[in-house]
């Protein structure tokens, strides 16, 4: 974390442009030689409700968001329902400036819509904006828009005022709205943000606050991407042209991206009526031959219980995305979490085979994609990528030659027509398919209309040519074969290191996370070591095939861990203590499941709380969990 940083947050409503405005500042930024990190908070409705973006800027790397913000351009809701304080749901008119200033620094600046916004509705806030020294600019961005017919741009208003506040060149935005607007819609907009950015500085002192944006330079090209972006573009390059799925937040994101895209690469996207479809219309197109996939979040995923089992009952390759919200049920669609991840472990009946990985950065999220690819069709096994709302929303960016690799279409093992005539079959010429003896328990498979390549696929336990076979000693046969397919793909990802590292080597206290936190950790790691601490951390990706030796040497290394994650009932803690067999007396568990992600500070004071000065946690926010025994 870095004392010269701009953390902007831009508040309104669901369907008043948030995010699209705050997406294109933050290219601004980055274009500017900035490093950026955006985090997205937004209810569960389409029109309507208090939504906000923040963008952390710095001339240093930012892997999280920050410890509160020191920008707040409130916007007002333009679909906000009743206004009364006592409505289900308070007044919806003033919660962009209500809900936004117990997070806002000292020193901190305001900027309000006058036109929407009357801060007389907020008890104390004069009081508070005197104690906190905030530095508060009302104006009147609905009216400035409507100068120019459009009350939408009121956004550009906003962006316009940001700019003048914080001693920003405008050029970075003006190139941007040119790029992205067609003229008749840029002209306005451009006078819009001259406006607003010289009425700033006409009626108001600019430098009366100390917030200013940063310098800075990048060294290479660089582009703005969420994890959304990352697990499309790794699925693409790795060769996947097929996708079905039905939408569902937070999931739809990579739904869409890949929908976008595939009928250029010449592949297909297929929008079916439920999850149970389309994992098993999934399925069946990688069983013709063609890199495929599909996905969903929470219960939608839970339907792809049986199209999961039947790809791992016929060794058919695919690869099934799961993006956590919070749960169960519907919960809270748009809030991340991740206690998914036993679901995701365990769905599906019987002793059943799959690979999990969760990734915890946006460049992970495209490196962990391609890998899924690669493992799910090498070794005949669905692959599963495990992320949440907060890892597929928030966008940072990231050099451009990170993705400079060659593209693969390999699907694996499978065999040619002449190669098929030297493979056993049966005597009426069934391919098998499924034979007992194969190197790493991958048995080759063939693709539907090639000659001597003919089987049955069935749910059903099978011989080797796929017909329905219960005798005992096929059935050990069969399930040894494709378990020992687990132990190789362990041997595999060892060679790769999906594993992250954070801290020095040598540390006293250790950190273990998986998934989205991974950022969050790495920067509370930094901040602790600063204070005196010695601690490093490990961010784990590799769900299952567990690595069991690797965590086991990281905790034996430390005299305690603390385990982070967005859970209420420890399911990561659990995961290790399961591979493990023991440690329990060295892990503990610092807890987040109110919807929203943790910020550093709350690891660093829980670990410093607990675990250094073995106090108890003193939070609203976060639920710590003592190790086995004490």
């Amino acid at each position: 974390m870095t004392d010269n940083e701009l953390i902007w947050r831009i508040s309104g409503g669901s369907g008043d442009g948030i995010a699209s405005t705050s997406q294109n500042f933050a290219k601004a930024l980055m274009r500017s030689g900035l490093h950026v990190f955006t985090h997205r908070h937004y209810p569960s409705r389409i029109r309507g409700g208090h939504t906000y973006t923040e963008i952390r800027a710095s001339a240093e790397p930012v892997r999280s968001r920050g410890d509160g913000y020191n920008f707040l351009l409130a916007l007002g809701d333009s679909f906000a329902r009743n206004p009364q304080e006592d409505a289900v749901y308070g007044n919806e008119e003033v919660k962009p400036l209500s809900e936004n200033l117990d997070e806002l620094r000292e020193g901190g600046v305001i900027v309000y819509d006058e036109g929407l916004l009357d801060p007389s509705d907020i008890p104390d806030f004069d009081e508070r904006v005197e104690e906190n020294d905030w530095h508060v600019y009302p104006l009147d961005l609905r009216g400035l828009a409507r100068e120019q017919g459009r009350e939408v741009m009121r956004n550009t208003a906003g962006v316009g005022a940001t700019c003048a506040l914080i001693g920003m060149n405008r050029e970075h935005v003006e190139d941007l709205m040119r790029d992205a607007m067609p003229e008749k819609i840029f002209e306005p907009n451009l006078e819009i943000l001259e406006t607003a950015y010289e009425s700033v500085l006409e009626n108001y002192d600019a430098d009366a606050h100390d917030v200013t944006v940063p310098s800075g330079e990048h060294d290479e090209q660089q582009v703005l991407l969420s994890g959304s972006d990352a697990i499309s573009y790794g699925a693409i390059d790795e060769g996947c042209r097929f996708i079905a799925g039905y939408p569902m937040t937070p999931w739809t994101e990579v739904f869409t991206i890949m929908t976008k895209n595939l009928p250029e690469l010449g592949g297909i996207s297929e929008q079916v009526e439920d999850e149970i479809a389309a994992a098993a219309m999934a399925v069946g197109a990688s069983h013709a031959g063609v890199k495929a996939m599909s996905g969903s979040s929470g219960g939608g995923f839970a339907l792809m219980s049986e199209p999961l089992g039947l790809a791992e009952m016929t060794e058919t390759p695919v690869v099934l995305i799961e993006a956590m919200r919070a749960g169960p049920s519907t919960g809270m669609p748009t809030k991340p979490e991740q206690s998914d991840l036993e679901h995701v472990l365990y769905t599906s009946q019987g002793d059943s085979q799959r690979v999990v990985l969760a990734p915890g950065t946006v460049e992970e999220a495209y490196e962990q994609s391609r890998l899924a690819f690669e493992i799910a069709y090498e070794y005949q096994i669905p692959a599963i990528l495990l992320y949440d709302q907060k890892l597929g929303g928030e966008m940072l960016n990231v050099p451009k030659s990170h993705f400079d690799r060659e593209p693969n279409a390999d699907l694996g093992k499978t065999l040619s027509e002449a190669q098929l005539t030297e493979q056993p079959h049966t005597p009426d010429g069934k391919f098998h398919r499924f034979q007992h003896e194969a190197d790493d328990g991958v048995s080759p498979r063939s693709i539907p209309g090639q000659k001597g390549g003919r089987y049955l696929a069935t749910g059903n336990e099978h011989g080797p040519s796929g017909h329905i076979n219960e005798d005992p000693d096929n059935r050990t046969a069969q399930i040894d074969r494709r378990l020992e397919k687990l132990e190789v793909i362990r041997e595999h990802l060892d060679t790769v290191d999906t594993q992250t590292y954070m801290g020095p080597e040598e540390a006293e206290y250790g950190i273990l996370t998986f998934g989205s936190q991974q950022g969050t950790v790495a920067e509370a790691v930094d901040v602790l070591n600063a204070n005196g601490h010695s601690v490093k951390a490990l961010g784990v990706s590799d769900m299952l095939p567990f690595p069991t030796a690797e965590v086991e040497a990281f905790i034996e290394s430390v005299d305690a861990a603390l385990v982070v994650e967005m859970t209420a009932s420890g399911q990561f803690r659990g995961l290790i203590q399961k591979n493990l067999g023991r440690h329990g007396e060295k892990l503990s568990s610092l807890l987040k499941y109110n919807g929203n992600p943790f910020e550093p500070a709350e690891i660093v004071d829980g670990f410093e709380s607990v675990v250094v000065e073995g106090d108890d946690l003193d939070s609203s926010t976060t639920t710590f969990v003592p190790a086995a025994g004490d």
